[in-house]
C-alpha cells in the first residue's frame, strides 16, 4: 500500500493489473482503492491469469519458494520479497525453476539502489580511506508483537525462519556482501533478551570474514528501545560513517579532512528496484538484484541459524 502499489502505478512501463490476498474482501478493498481491475482470494487462480506477465510475491517467507516455482511454471517473471527463502536449498529450487522456464527472478533488496551506498562504493574503489579493515552495522527496532498480531507469523520459526536477523538483518548482510563480496567465515549468536517466550530470537549478532579481506559485524535486535540504522567502515587511511542508512547522510574522515555529504534515497525507496526489474524484463537481462544475491544471503542465514 505504501510503496509497491504506488511504484507500479507510477511507472509508465507497468500496470498494476491484479492483486491477491487470502481474504478476498481485503483484496477487493485494496483493488478498489488503487483502481486495480481484478482481485483474487487464491494465488493459484491468480497465476492462471494469462494476461499477467510479472508477479510480486510479498507473502510470509515460508511460502516464497512454493509460490515462486509455481509462478515460473506459469510463465510469470517473479520479483520476490526478502529474505528470498528460509534456506539456500529452497533458493536453489527457485533459481532452477526460473531458469528452466526462461523467466526473470529478482529479490527485493531495495537498498542496493541507495545513492549513498553507490557513493560508498565509489569511495572504497578510489582508495580514499585505504584498505577497508572493519565494517559495523547496527539495526535496532523495538518490536513488541504477540501471536495474535496480523503479522504474528514473524514469531513462528517455521514460517519466518528466524527473528530480526532474518527480517531486517538480511538487508544489512546484502549491503555488506555488495560492498565486499563473498563471505569466507561466519560466527554468530542469537538470544532472547527481552521476549524470552518467543520461538525466534529477539537479538542476534554475526561476525563475518570476507574473502577480499575485511571483517564485519552485524548486530540486530527487537528488544532495544533506541532505534539504530548505522554503517561504519574503517580503513587503513580513513573511515566512512552513515548514522542513519535510510537518510543518505555520509561522513568521510581521512587525515585532517572531515566532510559530510548528502545522498538521499528516492522518495519511494522501492521504486528504483521495481524500475530496474521492469527494464530487465524488457531488455532481457538479469535484474541488478537477482536470485544469486538472495541465495548468497540465505546461505549466510543458514550458517547463523545452524541450518548449514
Amino acid at each position: 500500500r505504501k510503496r509497491i502499489a504506488p511504484a507500479l502505478i507510477g511507472l509508465p512501463t507497468c500496470d498494476l493489473a491484479a492483486v491477491c490476498r487470502t481474504r478476498a474482501e481485503l483484496a477487493e478493498a485494496f483493488a478498489t482503492e488503487f483502481g486495480v481491475e481484478r482481485w483474487y482470494g487464491d494465488w493459484r487462480a491468480m497465476l492462471a491469469d494469462e494476461t499477467l506477465d510479472v508477479v510480486y510475491i510479498a507473502t510470509p517467507v515460508y511460502l516464497h519458494a512454493e509460490q515462486t516455482i509455481a509462478a515460473a511454471e506459469a510463465g510469470k517473471h517473479v520479483l520476490c520479497e526478502k529474505p528470498m527463502a528460509i534456506t539456500a536449498a529452497d533458493c536453489d529450487r527457485m533459481i532452477a525453476a526460473c531458469e528452466a522456464n526462461n523467466v526473470k527472478l529478482g529479490i527485493a533488496y531495495y537498498r542496493r539502489f541507495y545513492p549513498v551506498l553507490a557513493r560508498v562504493r565509489e569511495i572504497l574503489k578510489s582508495g580514499e580511506i585505504g584498505k577497508p579493515v572493519i565494517a559495523q552495522m547496527n539495526a535496532f527496532e523495538y518490536v513488541d508483537m504477540n501471536a495474535d498480531d496480523p503479522r504474528g507469523w514473524f514469531l513462528q520459526r517455521s514460517k519466518s525462519g528466524g527473528g530480526p536477523m532474518m527480517d531486517f538483518g538480511c538487508h544489512r548482510l546484502e549491503v555488506l556482501t555488495d560492498l565486499f563480496g563473498c563471505v569466507s567465515r561466519t560466527e554468530s549468536l542469537t538470544a532472547n533478551v527481552e521476549f524470552t517466550d518467543r520461538e525466534v530470537e529477539d537479538t542476534a549478532a554475526v561476525l563475518l570474514q570476507f574473502e577480499s579481506g575485511p571483517c564485519a559485524s552485524v548486530t540486530v535486535t527487537h528488544a532495544a528501545r533506541e532505534p539504530h540504522d548505522t554503517l561504519d567502515i574503517f580503513g587503513t587511511k580513513g573511515s566512512i560513517h552513515i548514522p542513519v542508512l535510510n537518510s543518505g547522510t555520509v561522513r568521510i574522515k581521512t587525515g585532517d579532512v572531515d566532510r559530510t555529504e548528502s545522498h538521499p534515497p528516492h522518495a519511494n525507496i522501492h521504486q528504483p528496484l521495481i524500475e530496474d526489474f521492469a527494464e530487465a524484463v524488457f531488455d532481457d537481462r538479469a535484474p541488478r538484484v537477482d536470485g544469486s544475491t538472495g541465495r548468497m544471503i540465505a546461505a549466510i542465514e543458514d550458517q547463523i541459524y545452524g541450518r548449514a
